[in-house]
């Protein structure tokens, strides 16, 4: 009875460990905030954090307390159950070869694909890069969410700030954090082209990517120096973070 009892509340334990790291991830993200931000708020430490988003410890009393009160939500909303749709939306669209929205910098050309359907969570765009230097680019840029990359034509160069330079040939891709500092250059002597995804939870996502975009491009200057912030050190390529770790220590 004592072995099954004990059973029981493991299980529950487990469940409810889980569902705090599925609704911090999701708070947070629908916020547009790091992990940094988060610690930033809230007084806990981005290692703890990190490893509660990974679903590898949970929080005593005392600290739920205080993650709830730093982003100022209810204690009961750490805890609630994933939403659901109640019914099916039957969103469709289609975007036919050269139609869509296109936007022009300096150092992409930016083709919304979709761009009838309202508060998407993903953006798809096809982007032409032009820039082929960090020199030419600029600053990185960063924005809430996530994104893909699937490179159509050329090569690329992916610029990040946690990691060192990687290039990727046609039909490579990559996956990543865009809160992270980052940026795609033609790696050849002629222009790349890319599917990108970009993804997020934040409402009216696709309107403020748009803007992000078109501010930037108002602002555009030669860039300094790629820098970590302090005491960060760089990563190969190919390397993820340790979860659990503050990438930036």
């Amino acid at each position: 009875m004592q072995k099954a009892a004990g059973h029981r509340l493991a299980k529950g334990s487990d469940a409810s460990r889980a569902r705090l790291s599925e609704q911090l991830r999701l708070i947070r993200q629908r916020r547009g905030l790091t992990l940094r931000d988060v610690a930033e708020r809230t007084g806990l430490a981005i290692s703890t954090l990190s490893k509660v988003e990974h679903d590898q410890m949970s929080l005593t009393y005392d600290k739920l307390v205080q993650l709830a009160h730093g982003l100022e939500i209810g204690f009961a909303e750490l805890f609630a159950p994933p939403e659901h749709p109640t019914m099916v939306t039957a969103r469709r669209s289609i975007t036919r070869n050269g139609d869509g929205v296109l936007q022009r910098t300096a150092n992409y050309e930016y083709r919304y694909l979709c761009t009838e359907l309202a508060d998407k969570r993903m953006v798809p765009v096809v982007t032409r890069i032009k820039s082929h230097t960090i020199q030419e680019f600029g600053p990185l840029v960063s924005h809430a969410g996530e994104e893909f990359i699937y490179v159509l034509e050329g090569a690329i160069t992916v610029h990040t700030v946690f990691y060192e330079p990687v290039l990727l040939h046609r039909g490579d891709s990559i996956y990543l954090d865009s809160t992270m500092g980052h940026a795609y250059l033609a790696a050849g002597q002629e222009d790349a082209l890319v599917l990108a995804v970009c993804s997020s939870d934040e409402s009216n996502f696709d309107k403020r990517l748009q803007a992000i975009i078109d501010n930037r491009s108002k602002g555009e200057t030669a860039a300094e120096p790629v820098k970590l912030p302090r005491g960060a050190k760089r990563r190969p390529a190919g390397s993820d973070p340790v979860p659990g770790t503050d990438p930036a220590r």
